[in-house]
């Protein structure tokens, strides 16, 4: 069984105010992690957690990756957004039009993410975090489709988008050009086995898929550092039985079953878009992740973060 999306961490200056922050916005329950770090827990017991980890790195740039919150109606939108101001958040400018529906906004330690505007299609019954919107490579994508076992729904002009058969929260990867990266990710992917996994396997299954172990020689005998195809951290522990650590969870999610068919996608999975064609590789094709949200990769000037190059796709997403 391929390794299961425990959690998404963010590498924070300030564990502790910025998990009260995200607990806020969110409604989720504080609770201690696993490695003397701070967690939030969705309302839902399935439901993926969020992990605050303590980091000196400084901030260099903008993330490679950002929370989009939907919102059900415009009013519930202008409540997200002053929360989050109430709790430390505030407005950025990426260069976004006053007549654009989304809001840009960062958290107290510099994170950027998004409050989606109701009636975006893309994101539809996909839970209050519609999406983990990344900058990233078609390759990177793939990987991550085949290294948690879950379909790609969307896969278009170098543009993918990933999402459990179970539906919920989706990650997107928005294609060229992929801004450099600069330093340690402030989110990264925290991965576990199931109890009855083999260790050593799995390891070697994400390694021939595309992934770099980056701790040989040394680190956490229950952990393995790896990096993605794109150079992106993440980590993989073994599950411990005696901590409930070991859940299989993430946006609302169980892991795709063992039996699922990884590349193909039923309708519901992309908001009621339609399916259209299988596209390459055996992924499908649909009216959802270009044309309804789909984070905008036409070229810009050197350095582009992925928050410059979405106002183009949020205005889609409402259309």
């Amino acid at each position: 069984m391929s390794s299961q999306l425990f959690a998404i961490c963010f590498n924070a200056t300030r564990p502790a105010a910025l998990a009260r922050f995200w607990s806020g916005v969110l409604g989720w329950e504080l609770a201690d992690g696993p490695d003397d770090d701070i967690a939030i827990l969705p309302p839902d017991p399935g439901g993926f957690r969020i992990r605050f980890l303590p980091s000196q790195e400084p901030t260099v740039g903008q993330n490679r990756a950002h929370f989009d919150l939907t919102s059900t109606s415009r009013e519930d939108q202008q409540q997200t957004v002053a929360r989050a101001l109430e709790l430390g958040g505030q407005h950025i400018d990426v260069g976004q039009l006053p007549e654009e529906g989304h809001v840009v906004l960062a958290d107290p330690d510099g994170n950027e993410f998004c409050v989606i505007e109701a009636g975006n299609k893309f994101l539809a019954d996909t839970g209050f975090i519609g999406a983990l919107a990344c900058d990233g490579t078609q390759e990177v994508g793939y990987f991550w489709s085949q290294a948690l076992g879950w379909p790609l729904v969307w896969d278009q002009d170098q543009e993918t988008a990933i999402q459990s058969p179970n539906g919920g929260t989706k990650i997107t990867w928005g294609g060229p050009p992929v801004a450099p990266k600069t330093g340690t990710n402030r989110l990264f992917f925290d991965l576990r086995l199931p109890d009855d996994a083999d260790w050593e396997a799995e390891v070697d299954r994400l390694i021939s898929l595309g992934a770099t172990r980056t701790d040989i020689g040394g680190g956490d005998a229950d952990k393995v550092l790896m990096v993605d195809p794109d150079g992106n951290e993440f980590s993989v522990r073994r599950s411990d039985p005696h901590s409930g650590d070991g859940d299989p969870v993430v946006g609302g999610l169980m892991p795709a079953p063992e039996d699922a068919d990884v590349g193909r996608c039923g309708g519901a999975g992309l908001g009621g878009a339609e399916v259209l064609e299988r596209g390459a590789g055996g992924a499908v094709r649909a009216g959802g992740w270009g044309r309804e949200l789909g984070h905008a990769t036409a070229p810009v000037e050197s350095g582009r973060s992925l928050l410059a190059g979405m106002q183009r796709a949020h205005r889609q997403g409402s259309s």
